[in-house]
């Protein structure tokens, strides 16, 4: 057994040899061809394919800024091109969801007046903790606190928190809603709430309760201007009693 084991390894020594240049040699080869297969080009005038920008691509045109130096010989230091600004794919394109939001908008509130109205822009605009009062088609108008405005597109909705019999009643109303025929500011809270989401109404110590009153005062208030302007309109008429009293 130890004499076959003694002439087993010079065989083994003699197959790792051969393995070893069989693998030279096949790199040697490899180099030989790549070497003899890799020419350079010639040069040509015409600018590479891969230079050419795709047909209805808009060309950039780029700019060169330089820096002078104080060298009388060299008065330009170095000099880099500088390129545009890519213009977004987002205002090219636009999404497909926000475009038809903005349609649906658009034939929803043709004058505008319920996007400016809970426009984060505007400064008429409806904030949190201010009194609104919503029409609708389906019954009696409901007035109640602004707790939170939703902002989503032709989806934006409002929540207003009221108190009927005594027991808090909050209702989500969509601004752009076919059903909704009218959104009237009934009273403006004095300073702006800090927060976005007035949540914290919930509470018996922070609850405003009912509005009832504030909705009373501002109904009243709007038959007085009414009834003012329709006077003011009618004094330069003689009524009945002038007419007779001319008479007489």
């Amino acid at each position: 057994m130890i004499a076959a084991q003694a002439v087993r390894r010079p065989l083994g020594c003699l197959k790792t040899a051969l393995r070893h240049s069989r693998q030279q040699k096949a790199l040697l080869v490899r180099s030989m061809a790549t070497e003899t297969t890799t020419t350079t080009p010639p040069p040509s005038s015409q600018p590479a394919a891969s230079t050419i920008p795709p047909p209805g691509l808009p060309v950039r045109a780029t700019k060169f800024h330089t820096i002078k130096s104080n060298n009388p010989e060299k008065p330009i230091r170095t000099a880099f091109a500088v390129y545009p600004r890519v213009p977004s794919t987002r205002s090219s394109n636009p999404a497909a969801l926000e475009a038809y939001h903005a349609q649906q908008i658009r034939r929803l509130d043709r004058t505008g007046a319920r996007t400016a109205l809970f426009s984060k822009t505007s400064k008429d605009s409806v904030r949190p903790g201010d009194v609104l009062q919503v029409s609708t088609t389906r019954g009696e108008p409901f007035a109640g606190v602004v707790m939170s405005v939703k902002r989503a597109g032709v989806d934006s909705a409002v929540l207003l928190r009221n108190h009927l019999t005594k027991v808090g009643v909050e209702m989500w109303f969509k601004i752009y809603s076919p059903s909704v025929t009218g959104i009237d500011i009934v009273w403006r809270k004095p300073r702006r709430a800090r927060r976005a989401r007035l949540y914290y109404l919930r509470k018996p110590k922070r609850d405003m309760g009912n509005v009832d009153h504030l909705v009373d005062a501002w109904r009243r208030s709007r038959n007085v201007f009414s009834s003012k302007a329709k006077g003011g309109a009618n004094q330069g008429r003689p009524g009945k009693h002038a007419k007779g009293n001319k008479r007489r």
